[in-house]
């Protein structure tokens, strides 16, 4: 160090410590980067695509990390004035907890990733996939959340000033604490509410549900609310607490097994084992028929009517829905074509009387034309 001061003697003090900070950043970050390159090369080379993300997820924290560290090794060796070293330890050393976070953040995203490799959420039996997908997303959530303001709280407590202010504050301002805790009640109550779903579980991705008169499925879960994909692919963004205070339905919960109806309302001349038959050739016809339920009864008589209510069962809820359609389709053409008289028919009953009135009230009609003419 001595011998290249000597080559730098006409550098004022401070520039050449600069300048001898700046190189050790700069080839801390020059080595770190080869050494990552060639790492995502060779795992390229041997079809190992999970290195190659492992190595780009990390390449930003690690860079940091690493020059973060060169420049502390050299920083006792620069010519400085000792406040200014004293002031750039502590930055350097508010930059390292900074760092540490982002890179237990970086790892933290990977090891979930890494895990939820083995589940797969596009097969049809896929409810232990969304079991671990949802516990996982939310317990990741509130880690990060965590280690955030762990990190953050930490690096402010690095700096002596900011770290006395804080002290103060909380130390003599139980008033303001408060205030704080009822601002952040909402932010709470959905964290907390968060970790008894993933530990309760009930909703996960991709559930059917059925909320505030709406249908659709669940998309993602975040650390403070849900997105549901409504069926006209609207979205419907949901509070976390709402799934622990307020009633909803959950069609898939323990399976994605359901049942499907279909009303008719036809005439009591209607043929019901014929229409029992062709429910068979329909329901087993359809790609959506799960081969489970298939059931055509009368449920009541309105008026002049006879109303058929069909049951047929389905894995999920949208295939369960294209089948209900599929079965009301086909059963009408099926009764149009076949049976056009067992459709719905209003009855009227004339008797002797009445048929004279009608008559004579034809006649007068008549009378007033040709008057009229």
């Amino acid at each position: 160090m001595d011998r290249v001061r000597g080559f730098l003697t006409w550098l004022p003090a401070e520039v050449f410590a600069a300048l001898l900070l700046l190189l050790a950043a700069g080839l801390a970050l020059a080595l770190t980067r080869f050494c990552l390159r060639l790492l995502y090369r060779l795992a390229g080379r041997y079809g190992q695509s999970f290195l190659q993300v492992l190595v780009t997820r990390s390449q930003g924290p690690l860079c940091t990390f690493l020059v973060i560290m060169a420049v502390g090794t050299v920083l006792p060796a620069a010519p400085f004035p000792y406040a200014t070293t004293l002031t750039l330890a502590q930055v350097l050393l508010c930059a390292f907890i900074l760092a540490l976070g982002w890179m237990l953040v970086t790892a933290l995203n990977l090891g979930a990733e890494v895990y939820l490799r083995r589940f797969r959420l596009d097969v049809e039996d896929n409810l232990l996939a969304r079991k671990h997908v949802t516990q996982v997303r939310i317990l990741l959530r509130t880690g990060q959340t965590l280690l955030v303001i762990v990190t953050v709280a930490a690096a402010l407590t690095s700096i002596p000033a900011v770290r006395q202010y804080g002290v103060s504050l909380f130390a003599s301002a139980g008033a303001a604490g408060l205030v704080l805790g009822l601002a952040a009640r909402p932010l709470l109550s959905n964290m907390l509410a968060g970790i008894q779903i993933a530990m309760t579980q009930p909703i996960r991705v991709e559930d059917a549900v059925v909320l505030e008169g709406e249908w659709g499925w669940i998309e993602n879960i975040t650390s403070t609310y849900v997105v549901v994909r409504l069926w006209d692919l609207r979205r419907l963004i949901v509070p976390l607490s709402y799934f622990i205070e307020k009633p909803f339905q959950n069609w898939t919960h323990e399976s994605s097994d359901l049942i499907g109806s279909v009303f008719l309302r036809v005439d009591y001349t209607v043929p019901l084992d014929r229409m029992r038959e062709k429910l068979k050739e329909i329901a087993s016809a359809s790609r959506f028929w799960d081969r489970k339920t298939c059931v055509l009864q009368v449920t009541d008589t309105p008026g002049n009517m006879v109303e058929v209510r069909i049951l047929v069962s389905a894995r999920g809820g949208g295939n369960t829905f294209d089948l209900r359609c599929e079965v009301r389709e086909k059963m009408i053409a099926f009764l149009q074509a076949e049976y056009p008289e067992a459709l719905p028919r209003q009855r009227t009953e004339i008797t002797g009387n009445s048929l004279d009135g009608l008559l004579e009230q034809r006649r007068g009609t008549e009378e007033k034309v040709r008057r009229a003419a």
